[in-house]
């Protein structure tokens, strides 16, 4: 009766490890395999360390690009609304991500994305006209169909910007992450003042590299210090994937 009952339970646990690995998503499989941007397992090699992974090598609409000859089309239609949400950093080893709580949200074109988090590059992934910047903020949002957009700024050397400063003053260390309940930051007080941005079909920048994201970056950079640029790089010297190549896509200036 016994060994009948732990062959039962043995099958049991079987067919359960066998569902969540079938059913398991490629952003949580990425979270299992280990990747880098040095070593062996610097972005040359993604594609190679996982068949999850294989769009970071065989994908035909990679990102980042260099963003050059953009064509003028209809005028900048992007708008948001962000509320302030407690702060909420965490190391997760390849970047400093700020967790948003629900609520906020950006239009794009017409089209409603919830806005999930945002974190930093260092250098700037995307380059303008070839030319790259010391660092770049991704605001990365999803719709109700899990389509992603994100909308990029380029982060260059200038004045100080206070909500930096308040990210900064809370950086977890690695694995880990840091709640302050009584803080409350908003992203919205990083966006530049001009509204034209660039856009273009693109892909998560991160293994597994899935494509199918929309990419609005800003014409318009914002200013942070140098010193806050040295915190970062204290953290993380490199956590940037180099450009891709554009493959015959079209990108479109909206001003």
């Amino acid at each position: 009766m016994m060994k009948r009952s732990f062959l039962t339970f043995a099958i049991a646990i079987s067919i359960l490890l066998i569902d969540v690995s079938i059913n398991r998503p490629a952003d949580l499989a990425a979270q299992n395999i280990h990747w880098r941007y040095g070593g062996t397992e610097n972005p040359t090699q993604w594609g190679r360390l996982s068949k999850d992974f294989e769009l970071c090598e065989l994908g035909k609409e990679q990102s980042p690009i260099n963003i050059s000859g953009a064509v003028s089309s209809s005028p900048a239609d992007i708008n948001f609304d962000y509320k302030p949400t407690p702060l909420e950093v965490i190391n997760n080893g390849h970047t400093i991500e700020v967790n948003y709580v629900k609520g906020s949200k950006a239009t794009i074109e017409g089209h409603e994305y919830a806005l999930l988090q945002f974190h930093f590059h260092t250098p700037s992934e995307h380059y303008i006209n070839g030319q790259a910047s010391p660092m770049e903020l991704h605001l990365v949002h999803r719709d109700q169909t899990g389509h992603i957009a994100v909308v990029a700024i380029m982060l260059n050397e200038g004045i100080s910007n206070p909500i930096i400063s308040q990210i900064w003053e809370h950086l977890p260390a690695l694995g880990e992450t840091n709640k302050v309940e009584d803080l409350l930051v908003n992203v919205a007080d990083l966006l530049p003042s001009k509204r034209s941005y660039f856009s273009y079909s693109g892909s998560l920048t991160t293994p597994p590299c899935s494509e199918g994201v929309s990419w609005n970056i800003f014409a318009e950079p914002v200013t942070i210090s140098n010193e806050q640029i040295e915190v970062f790089e204290q953290v993380f010297q490199v956590d940037a994937r180099p450009v891709q190549s554009l493959n015959n896509r079209t990108i479109q200036l909206h001003s």
